[in-house]
């Protein structure tokens, strides 16, 4: 009985979220809190919630925090001098243009919020796309692998964020063993950037590609201590301009956002402390006056409170539907049809099922709605969650260019190009970089075969 009541809580919450009848905040309470009243527990429903909220505790402060030090990272454009640099370095030719596409939105994915990765992207580089007549779907092709890889699998970011919450992990414990297989999913994308800028190559006027050399040669400027540097762009296209930044800033940025990488790998203190850290570092020395550091938290709060608020609600989702024994449940009921001596191979069954639910489905449906069933089931094998939640995330790519993903409609508003034409640009692309994904994580033990 308590397993289908568990199945009915899934489909609920899943059809209320597909069909779009209610918010995945309001879809994730209300469909356990209906149910486990039906299982006779309503008189518990206050202490289930609460104990669920207390594991997801830690991990809705990190969130906050990661995307506050990452909005005053943003604001201070980091990575301006990074994509400065790229463009100066590509000389006008689409190769190295188009690698240097890939360095940078690698890079601005650590910010975990799509929209503003791709605003950051395209106002970097699609200037200079259309000034040389490079397919702009190259640039969205890029862009979206690496926010899928790198926002997609970052313990700030929306798909890990979600599946820690529900799984009740610790953010370090499951994002450093996944470091290995990320850097290298990294290269695979630097990779297909390369091979995509060889094909614009191919089909660009070297004149063409001489004359922006040019172009790009005269618009340095050099200064004491700021830099600044203007891309022509195409017909009907204004010029970009980037405003100037003190350079010692940038400096102290850069290797402030390095130090926080670093302390997280080797593991110094729990990430939700080094953000806190980074973040009231970076406060004071990007915005030193008391009234500016007060309107930098109210601006950047819109993005973080919705993220903080579904991380709690999942924390509630998971509490209920573990203390009423319904994930228990209904794990056992799937164990019954997995083949004997096949258990081993959960892990890789829920990284490849998840290419294409990833694809067709919401983050919220797949994340809460499927992954907690699949993590028990292979509990059951003593494979750890942790496993699954990596195994959970190398969908992300194949997510980020499928009709559920938000911040893809306003890529293809950047872009000005429609679904279809992006898809089937794509598709082979981000389906063999997923693969990949897949073989570097067994390959480097973040998902397990044994």
């Amino acid at each position: 009985m308590l397993a289908v009541l568990g199945f009915l809580t899934l489909g609920t919450f899943m059809v209320l979220v597909l069909r779009k009848y209610a918010t995945a905040f309001v879809a994730i309470i209300a469909a356990p809190v209906v149910f486990a009243i039906l299982a006779g527990r309503g008189g518990d429903l206050g202490d289930m919630a609460v104990s669920g909220i207390k594991t997801v505790a830690p991990t809705a402060i990190l969130l906050l925090f990661a995307i506050l030090y990452f909005g005053v990272m943003m604001d201070a454009r980091l990575f301006d001098p990074v994509s400065r640099g790229i463009i100066r370095l590509s000389k006008g030719d689409p190769v190295r243009i188009c690698v240097g596409t890939a360095v940078l939105a690698l890079l601005v994915a650590l910010d975990g919020d799509g929209t503003t990765s791709y605003m950051i992207i395209c106002s970097a580089f699609l200037p200079i796309y259309r000034r040389l007549g490079i397919n702009p779907l190259v640039i969205a092709t890029i862009a979206t692998m690496a926010l899928g890889a790198v926002s997609g699998s970052t313990p700030w970011g929306g798909a890990a964020t979600r599946a820690i919450s529900v799984l009740h992990l610790d953010a370090t414990a499951y994002f450093v063993p996944f470091l290995p297989s990320l850097a290298l999913t990294g290269g695979v994308i630097v990779l297909i950037a390369y091979l995509l800028g060889v094909r614009q190559r191919r089909r660009i006027d070297p004149l063409v590609i001489a004359e922006v050399a040019r172009e790009i040669a005269s618009s340095r400027t050099r200064g004491g201590g700021t830099t600044t540097a203007t891309i022509t762009g195409g017909p009907g296209e204004p010029d970009e301009t980037v405003p100037a930044t003190p350079r010692w800033r940038m400096w102290f940025n850069a290797g402030l956002t390095a130090l926080l990488l670093v302390l997280l790998v080797l593991g110094v203190a729990p990430l939700v402390t080094l953000f806190i850290a980074g973040f009231v570092i970076a406060l004071l020395v990007n915005h030193p006056k008391l009234a500016d550091q007060g309107e930098v938290i109210k601006r950047h709060a819109s993005s973080a409170v919705p993220v903080v608020v579904l991380a709690l609600a999942a924390g509630i989702f998971t509490g209920i539907l573990t203390d009423t024994g319904m994930v228990e449940a209904m794990a056992k009921s799937m164990l019954a049809v997995v083949p004997e001596g096949m258990g081993n191979l959960i892990p890789v069954f829920t990284a490849v099922i998840g290419l294409p639910l990833s694809f067709f489905m919401s983050n919220d449906a797949y994340f809460f709605g499927v992954l907690p069933v699949l993590a028990e089931s292979a509990a059951q094998f003593g494979i750890p969650a942790d496993e699954i939640a990596r195994a959970g995330v190398i969908g992300q790519m194949l997510h980020s260019v499928g009709p559920a993903s938000a911040p893809l409609w306003v890529l293809l508003g950047l872009v000005k190009r429609d679904l279809g034409d992006f898809q089937r640009f794509s598709l082979l692309w981000v389906t063999l970089a997923s693969l990949a994904w897949i073989v570097f994580a067994v390959l480097t033990g973040a998902i397990s075969i044994t």
